[in-house]
């Protein structure tokens, strides 16, 4: 598992970030910067895609749905850029970013980014109220879902590419995860 790399330095804020150069991606949590990367693989992408176009095309949706980099500030020293989120109150809607807590978040992981997705994003979205995160990981092809109770996560709802996931945040859709996976469906009775 790689590890993400930090910017050292004192705590940073959005105004910071702003500043910086465009070459590189950084998300700040708890005003420490983290980079972004390199990029992630081509599998990884594959199903960020996938779920941009499955939640964004779906006729239930009538949220704002949008994928990384799209700067979400959810104060001064937290700015991330989910792999795909929806927001369902429009005035958190600005020019440039999302200014507060999206309904739904989701993260693909990635070898160099899967220790923070686990850790310290989780705990940063459960303290800022994000209703339901789904970390996926692509090389198990496998979900965990966190649903947000009085104001804390849930253990993980578990699911298998195989199966399909009712989102809690959109309770109007449903997620066929083979096709987010890109698998074959399985038949009725076939043994995986």
């Amino acid at each position: 598992m790689g590890l993400t790399a930090k910017k050292i330095g004192r705590n940073f804020t959005f105004a910071d970030y702003r500043s910086w150069t465009d070459e590189e991606r950084w998300e700040i949590i708890s005003g420490e910067a983290y980079a972004m990367t390199p990029a992630p693989s081509l599998k990884h992408q594959e199903i960020v895609s996938n779920l941009h176009i499955r939640l964004k095309t779906d006729p239930q949706n009538r949220c704002y749905t949008a994928i990384s980099p799209t700067d979400v500030v959810l104060d001064d020293f937290n700015v991330v850029q989910p792999d795909v989120f929806v927001v369902c109150d429009k005035s958190k809607l600005k020019e440039s970013h999302v200014q507060g807590a999206p309904d739904l978040i989701i993260e693909v992981l990635s070898k160099t980014t899967q220790l923070k997705d686990k850790r310290e994003k989780k705990t940063l979205y459960e303290r800022f109220g994000v209703q339901e995160y789904l970390i996926v990981n692509p090389e198990d092809e496998m979900v965990e879902r966190y649903r947000l109770v009085n104001g804390q996560y849930l253990s993980a709802d578990v699911f298998n590419w195989d199966e399909t996931l009712k989102l809690v945040a959109l309770p109007d859709i449903t997620i066929n995860l083979w096709e987010i996976f890109a698998r074959q469906r399985p038949q009725e009775n076939e043994v995986i």
